[in-house]
């Protein structure tokens, strides 16, 4: 409740907020009598009010019902070896710098190295408003194309990873698990973390048997916290699952089960032999492949939130 207050809050500042400065604008503008210095500071000043009623268009069209909540993102490395296992990495990077770009928290919950470089798959958290609305359009398969750095010929390679993104969801929702289709495996954690890494079994990982998803957890030092962190990736995927059975069923799409390879990407990065971004859903493209890499994918997640919306495949 005081979530929704919350974001209830903040819209009304924001509509309030720009009836203030287009109100100021047009007085400035009196005032200005043609002084092409004013005018120009006036018409600076409600372009970035523009871009800002945008955003918040937009995120009046998160509408879903758990597109307000925090969100699990896992990252896959595909086809390729090193090179989709450091592009994996990659890709971990730029959503974090998404997020912290954006004020949200992000946590790591686990993570597979790589055996040469990079990690064969991790799971984050984002924490912040409307987490998983913005980032749900991300599930999906990306492919990179860039000389690579592990080739001493200095060849081109293609690389693939998958994103699969689910709702943090809490005890409004219920969700039925029965104990005897889960099983659980206990493991020592890996890579940096403290003294108990590589000391005990305190990572978890939990497989469902009717749907396959596997989900792991090694963030804490105590295997009990693990198995409780696990349980909710758990639920959270199996919800995810259902969600894209609604847009599945609204779009005759069916995304969420294609292969880590050719044919599947929803987004393809290239660097070489030129520099840029597409979106194939959407045709949203950019040259400014560093920044997108940095994480400024804000203007991809637009235009496929505005492209769902439009479907009507929102869930």
């Amino acid at each position: 409740m005081m979530r929704e207050r919350q974001r209830l809050a903040d819209g009304i500042a924001t509509v309030n907020a720009l009836q203030r400065e287009a109100s100021d604008a047009e007085e400035l503008l009196e005032l200005a009598d043609g002084d092409a210095s004013m005018v120009g500071d006036i018409e600076r000043a409600l372009a970035k009010a523009a871009a800002r009623a945008d955003k918040a268009e937009l995120a009046a069209l998160l509408s879903g019902e758990v597109d307000g909540n925090d969100a699990f993102l896992q990252i896959n490395a595909g086809e390729g070896g090193t090179e989709s296992q450091d592009w994996a990495n990659i890709l971990r990077r730029m959503y974090m710098r998404w997020a912290d770009a954006h004020g949200m928290q992000v946590e790591e919950l686990d993570e597979r190295e790589g055996e040469e470089a990079g990690i064969k798959s991790a799971t984050i958290q984002i924490k912040g408003e409307n987490a998983y609305g913005w980032l749900k359009s991300e599930q999906g398969v990306h492919r990179l194309v860039r000389i690579s750095p592990f080739d001493s010929s200095a060849r081109r390679h293609t690389s693939f990873a998958s994103v699969s993104v689910s709702p943090v969801i809490d005890d409004t929702i219920e969700i039925e698990i029965n104990p005897s289709d889960v099983r659980t495996d206990t493991y020592r954690a890996s890579g940096a973390g403290g003294q108990h890494i590589n000391k005990t079994d305190s990572a978890v990982r939990l497989t469902h048997a009717p749907s396959g998803i596997v989900v792991s957890c090694q963030v804490s030092r105590s295997q009990h916290q693990n198995r409780d962190q696990a349980w909710r990736m758990l639920r959270s995927k199996l919800y995810e699952q259902e969600l894209q059975k609604r847009r599945d069923a609204a779009s005759d799409a069916n995304a969420a089960k294609s292969a880590i390879g050719f044919g599947h990407q929803i987004r393809s990065y290239v660097l070489q032999p030129y520099q840029m971004v597409k979106d194939l859903r959407t045709e949203v493209e950019t040259s400014d492949t560093q920044g997108v890499l940095d994480g400024d994918i804000d203007r991809f997640l637009s235009a496929a939130l505005a492209a769902a919306v439009e479907q009507g495949t929102q869930a």
